[in-house]
């Protein structure tokens, strides 16, 4: 008895904590389309007498979604028979996930997502800020990592051009930061119309140096604005730098997706899964008059996802908006937060945290390591 006034706050509990866990099973994150028992996100279980209080931590931030779970999950309690009140507080709480069999985790950083497109000129750039933003916005720490040396667009996109960045050892470098967004690109070491003449091999090297020199700040997210192909840089990356996913960036035309399946079949044969697709330009939209017309063609990343197995994480228009939002250094989620286009970045953006969160968890951080010197 006083074991049972330890737990449950002293009074005779009018349910138990079965039956408040069996009642939760039907109740269903709206994001994920899972209910919370199994997601493991119930937290913190409390009864005293008829009232109840719990945690909810979500794997993915969604700050904008906390206030409205919460009083979904108040809701469902409060039709338990026996329960008079109830508490409920959402948080999320973003970990480590695993990468490559073999690659460590970089120092700083807890997840690598990268970005990338089998074909230049998708807009991959511009879909990558924008799900950075987004993440932001829903309450991560993150930052991009521009991976096109030859032609860096993020200074850009962030409106930091001109920039340098500052190195307090001469050793490492500190990432720009803006719109809440750290970053680092060789377009913040090199002027606009220097032109990067490398070989493959060097320009490896550049961008493992500015990704493992560059002091990030507690990352939950680190988005790789990754260039276009699949060539050597692309290799590199995908073996070398802990990835716990990709993203592809395709238009629905057919050469585009050809492309996108190359960069695909890429990250399967290095071990990086595939978080989904983005379908860009998917419908033009008038200014004028808001006609919308599928100039590029139709249902090319549903065609593309069905063949490979993959999910259609969401579909962006070709507007205006987005490229001169894009242009002045200030993207459409942070230039129209409560935009119809930066709903939808969101919406894409909350499906790649929640597709990271269902990854296997990265342990290697508590296992000691063993150093073996000499006494």
């Amino acid at each position: 008895m006083n074991l049972i006034k330890t737990l449950f706050g002293g009074g005779s509990a009018a349910v138990s904590p079965e039956q408040v866990t069996e009642h939760l099973k039907s109740c269903l994150d709206p994001n994920t389309g899972k209910d919370l028992v199994s997601a493991k996100a119930i937290k913190n279980l409390k009864i005293d007498g008829g009232r109840v209080s719990l945690d909810v931590v979500l794997g993915y931030p969604a700050r904008s979604q906390w206030a409205a779970l919460a009083e979904q999950v108040r809701a469902h309690l409060l039709t338990l028979a026996g329960v008079t009140d109830a508490e409920v507080n959402v948080s999320s709480q973003i970990v480590a996930h695993a990468a490559q069999r073999g690659v460590a985790l970089l120092p700083g950083v807890k997840n690598i997502i990268a970005i990338a497109s089998g074909k230049g000129g998708v807009g991959k750039s511009t879909t990558t800020v924008n799900l950075a933003l987004a993440l932001a916005a829903e309450g991560a720490r993150v930052g991009i990592l521009d991976a096109d040396i030859y032609g860096p667009s993020q200074p850009l996109l962030l409106g930091l051009q001109g920039r340098r960045p500052e190195s307090p050892d001469n050793k490492s470098l500190l990432p720009l930061e803006s719109l809440g967004v750290q970053s680092m690109s060789i377009g913040y070491l090199v002027d606009d119309d220097q032109a990067m003449i490398w070989r493959g091999p060097m320009v490896s090297q550049a961008l493992q140096q500015l990704l493992n020199d560059t002091r990030w700040d507690n990352l939950d997210y680190l988005l790789i604005d990754m260039p276009p192909g699949t060539g050597d840089v692309q290799l590199t990356l995908s073996q070398k730098i802990p990835v716990t996913g990709a993203v592809i960036v395709t238009t629905p035309q057919d050469i585009a997706l050809l492309d996108a399946k190359k960069g695909l079949k890429m990250f399967e044969k290095v071990g990086v899964p595939i978080l989904g697709l983005v379908e860009n330009m998917s419908v033009h939209i008038c200014s004028n008059c808001g006609h919308a017309e599928p100039i590029f063609g139709e249902g090319g990343a549903a065609k593309m996802a069905e063949q490979y197995g993959v999910t259609v994480l969401g579909q962006l228009p070709l507007d205006l908006s987005i490229r001169l939002s894009a242009d002045q250094g200030k993207p459409s989620v942070a230039a129209e937060p409560d935009g119809e286009i930066a709903r939808r970045y969101q919406a894409i953006a909350r499906q790649v945290a929640i597709r990271v969160a269902e990854r296997a968890r990265d342990f290697s951080s508590r296992i000691p390591k063993i150093v073996i010197q000499n006494t």
